[in-house]
C-alpha cells in the first residue's frame, strides 16, 4: 500500500520521528534501482531500503520499501 508523504514540513516530521529509531540501525549507501539510496539493517537484517529521487540539489520523492518479502535480496548474511 502506498502512503505518500507529501510537503515539507510532513517529510520533516517524519524523519524526525524516524530519528529517534535510528541509533539501533545501520545505515549503508547503496544505489537503488540506479537512485542513490540507503538500505537500513538491524542486526544484519535488512529493515528497510530508501530511494531518493532528486533534481539538481533537491530532493523530489523518497521511495521507501517495509515489506519483508520485497526485502529479502538485499538481506546480507545468513536470513533468519
Amino acid at each position: 500500500m502506498l502512503r505518500p508523504i507529501e510537503g515539507a514540513e510532513q517529510i520533516a516530521r517524519s524523519l524526525v520521528n524516524l530519528e529517534g529509531r535510528l541509533h539501533k540501525l545501520t545505515l549503508l549507501e547503496r544505489t537503488v534501482n540506479g537512485q542513490p539510496g540507503l538500505i537500513a539493517q538491524q542486526d544484519g537484517i535488512t529493515v528497510s531500503v530508501y530511494a531518493f529521487d532528486t533534481a539538481g540539489d533537491r530532493m523530489q520523492h523518497i521511495w521507501a520499501v517495509r515489506n519483508p518479502d520485497k526485502l529479502r535480496p538485499w538481506t546480507m548474511g545468513p536470513q533468519r
